[in-house]
């Protein structure tokens, strides 16, 4: 008997450890890295344009003007590298593994660079023949050879190119327009942060994965500063085409939530075979560059539609250390629990109020009137939660830096309180000396109480701002009561713009709209807080159209009954 308990004691510590590692193994939107300032004025961090590569067992991720680059051994935890081995200041590298070596080219540039010791930034110039195009993208084939895949226009095409490996990775042939934008047809393609601007986009961010013998070309369009900015692709039996459009498109778009965009990024495999997305999120309030970074994950359905999974994208995630059988095994079930809750400061500047750190929209920032330490924000949950993680997002407000060099990390103190007076440390970061801004705190062991506080102990420059102080876990109540039915519809005269409407539920705080162009097939997604109406503008001229209606809250999901969007 003694034995056997000693058993079940170590088979108990054992899963312990296992539930608390795979609680720990989950992320955020905007994924955590060290944003940089950029070097012009006005003073703003930036990163967009990423790739990231699985070489030698490590992840490498580029962005543009980021001085540098980052490894991972897992997709959560990165490490800066810089070098002055690599040019850093111009826009949308391409990386690539070929032919088992890792290679970095800037866009408009016609050098190319290997890697030698990429972990120690040790890097050699290997050609000065590439072509130099913008936005540009290597790719491998699995027959061993090497295209090219560029855009970056407002008036032009995605092309592509075979590359010549064994002559410094020259034009081999001649380079063939693949296709151009159709925002004509297609709403997703129009500008504008709603797809509502009957101009020319942006298409760029070309970017290939090949699946099961498939050729998915993929773009952007329609703008990076629009929260619509979004990835849509073509697919082909051939590298070079024809390439025919994807019905499913945009396959990776994000236009509304905390943070939004889904755009010009790259699909990767992870070490277990699964697929992800990085791409570009827009925040441009102080410049239509300023922007940041997010992490989905990608499947392939039966019929070979490429999905990139942004519903509920800035919630927590898992981050699998297996290869997952179904995408909804990622999703931990930790809701939101401070939306548009009463917030407290120290001191706030009247265009920067409290409420701005709880509305779920990273444009806008609560500010303190000052740096000073001591400077504090707080949040009361209404009653006492099971708070299973938090997301602090400082925000940039009056500051003057540019670069990276000599940055003082942002330090501070997060507490928890039941009576909002006697408060319990939770996280000291008063140390902290690393600069990171989207700062993701897991509790292993989840913290029951009612009230959360945040205090400054230092800022790198500028005030005390936060655009999200976010609390996930799960709430006293019940799931929100289900939608089972609503109204949809499209206008004849222009079916790229759907309007629906619906009833408020009882226990939801917002409303996930999933649509595709099949009833079982709702891939794509629209989030709403607090609205029970919205038009979407990005949908595909002609093309049949069903929707649902999801309501989440404090404490879950409820499903919606599909309908047909009727074109009347």
């Amino acid at each position: 008997m003694r034995k056997l308990i000693t058993i079940l004691v170590a088979l108990m510590a054992t899963f312990e450890v296992f539930s608390q590692q795979l609680i720990e193994q989950t992320f955020c939107n905007p994924i955590n890295i060290s944003y940089r300032f950029t070097l012009d004025k006005p003073s703003k961090r930036i990163a967009a344009d990423p790739v990231i590569v699985l070489y030698k067992d490590s992840y490498y991720l580029f962005a543009t003007q980021s001085g540098g680059y980052w490894y991972s051994s897992n997709l959560l935890d990165w490490k800066f590298i810089t070098t002055p081995d690599l040019p850093f200041e111009k826009d949308a590298p391409a990386v690539a593994v070929i032919k088992g070596e890792l290679y970095y080219n800037p866009m408009a540039s016609n050098i190319l660079y290997k890697a030698i010791d990429p972990i120690n930034g040790k890097w050699v110039e290997v050609s000065n023949l590439f072509p130099n195009v913008g936005d540009p993208d290597i790719f491998e084939d699995t027959d061993g050879k090497v295209y090219l895949y560029s855009g970056c226009t407002n008036n032009g095409f995605i092309d592509a190119v075979e590359l010549d490996p064994d002559n410094g990775y020259q034009r081999k042939g001649n380079q063939l327009h693949c296709f151009s934008f159709n925002f004509k047809e297609h709403g997703s393609e129009r500008a504008g942060d709603y797809n509502t601007i009957e101009l020319n986009p942006w298409l760029e961010g070309p970017w290939m994965t090949k699946y099961n013998n498939k050729y998915y070309l993929q773009f952007s369009t329609p703008g990076t500063q629009y929260k619509s900015y979004a990835d849509g692709y073509y697919i082909s039996d051939n590298p070079l085409g024809p390439f025919t459009y994807s019905t499913n498109s945009p396959y990776s778009a994000k236009p509304e939530g905390f943070i939004n965009a889904a755009g010009h990024g790259c699909v990767f495999t992870d070490k277990y075979g699964n697929y992800w997305k990085i791409a570009t999120m827009s925040i441009s309030v102080k410049h239509i560059f300023e922007r940041r970074l997010g992490l989905f994950p990608v499947t392939f359905d039966a019929q070979g539609n490429m999905v990139a999974h942004t519903e509920f994208g800035d919630l927590p995630c898992i981050m699998p250390k297996y290869k997952y059988n179904n995408v909804s095994e990622l999703f931990p079930g930790w809701m939101m629990l401070s939306y548009n809750k009463k917030g407290y400061a120290s001191s706030s500047l009247p265009t920067n109020p409290i409420n701005y750190a709880f509305n779920e929209e990273i444009r806008q920032y609560w500010s303190a009137a000052t740096g000073n330490q001591g400077e504090w924000l707080s949040v009361d949950l209404g009653t006492a939660s099971t708070v299973k993680a938090i997301q602090i997002n400082f925000a940039e407000n009056n500051t003057q830096l540019f670069g990276r060099d000599n940055l003082p990390a942002q330090q501070y103190l997060l507490e928890y309180s039941n009576d909002n007076k006697n408060w319990t440390l939770l996280v000291d970061k008063t140390t902290n000396d690393e600069d990171l801004t989207h700062q993701y705190h897991v509790f292993n062991n989840p913290i029951k109480a009612r009230y959360f506080k945040v205090t400054n102990y230092r800022v790198p420059n500028g005030t005390f701002a936060i655009s999200g102080f976010r609390v996930f876990g799960s709430g006293t109540g019940k799931k929100p009561t289900k939608i089972s039915s609503f109204n949809v519809s499209r206008s004849l005269s222009d079916s790229r713009s759907a309007i629906l409407s619906w009833n408020k539920q009882k226990n939801a705080i917002g409303y996930n709209i999933r649509f595709g162009t099949e009833p079982n097939k709702l891939y794509r997604s629209y989030q709403v807080y607090g609205n029970i109406s919205v038009s979407i503008n990005s949908l595909n001229k002609g093309q049949r159209y069903w929707f649902a209606i999801d309501a989440f809250g404090e404490n879950g999901i409820t499903s919606g009954v599909t309908q047909e969007a009727v074109i009347k």
